[in-house]
């Protein structure tokens, strides 16, 4: 980068700290979100029901707070909303909301174990297998697949 733009940037000698304040400022803020296909020793993909969405069974997630890692995000999502503890494994996708400034990241991830506790978030949570799966939205039914190739290829079957 050799415009005049950058060069008057770097010649202000601005720390990290206050470049990122002004960038916040000038920049249009966008949300993070991440997407969970969670499985189970017997590869079922870990659901739950919504009750704010109209499909309403679908992968868990939420937002990831300002400093938090997207895998710890996820993992801290799905506690907090089932009371269910999952690990984030391997990211299987990127992608962007056209219609509103989100980011939204896709990981395949483990169960891990806990009891399944109700929240105004979540009604119930429940394992399904591939060929058992309630009414989803399609790009989570291709993600569920995606994600289920991947760990049967691997021959991870915890």
């Amino acid at each position: 980068m050799n415009d005049p733009l950058s060069s008057l940037w770097k010649s202000l000698g601005l720390s990290k700290k206050v470049q990122l304040r002004i960038m916040r400022v000038l920049q249009d803020e966008f949300l993070v979100g991440v997407t969970g296909v969670i499985f189970n020793e017997r590869n079922e993909v870990l659901l739950f029901k919504h009750t704010y969405r109209k499909a309403s069974w679908g992968l868990p997630g939420g937002y990831i707070k300002a400093g938090e890692h997207p895998k710890e995000g996820l993992e801290r999502e799905v506690k907090e909303e089932s009371g269910l503890i999952v690990r984030a494994d391997e990211r299987i996708k990127i992608r962007t909301d056209r219609e509103t400034a989100r980011l939204d990241i896709t990981y395949m991830g483990t169960f891990m174990g806990g009891e399944f506790s109700p929240s105004k978030e979540v009604s119930e949570a429940n394992f399904f297998a591939f060929d058992k799966l309630p009414l989803l939205p399609k790009n989570q039914v291709i993600f569920i697949d995606q994600a289920l190739k991947l760990r049967l290829s691997s021959g991870e079957n915890i």
